[in-house]
């Protein structure tokens, strides 16, 4: 996996998302299912980081932006996600409602 990513994302998204994207007390797991790609596509993390997310799935509270993160950091952050829940068994599956 992408060193380079999850160094970023330890320093940006690890103090919500916790340690390898499991999750902590103050934000969501990002190693689960609803955040497999058929349901959160990569442009929803990018989003995400820009404009912030309102809660919707989670008890968390809203996520703020982070005007800080670069998108050349944030593709470098997606991937390793990416890597890490298909690592975790967490692949594609077609979104339905």
């Amino acid at each position: 996996m992408g060193a380079e990513g999850r160094d970023l994302f330890n320093v940006n998204c690890s103090a919500c998302h916790g340690e390898d994207g499991k999750g902590s007390e103050a934000g969501p797991p990002l190693i689960h299912d609803i955040y497999n790609p058929g349901h959160h596509a990569d442009v929803a993390f990018y989003l995400a980081v820009a404009n912030g997310v309102r809660q919707h799935h989670w008890p968390y509270g809203s996520m703020p932006p982070l005007p800080d993160v670069p998108k050349g950091q944030v593709k470098k952050i997606v991937k390793y996600v990416r890597e890490t829940q298909q690592a975790n068994g967490i692949n594609f599956k077609k979104h339905s409602m």
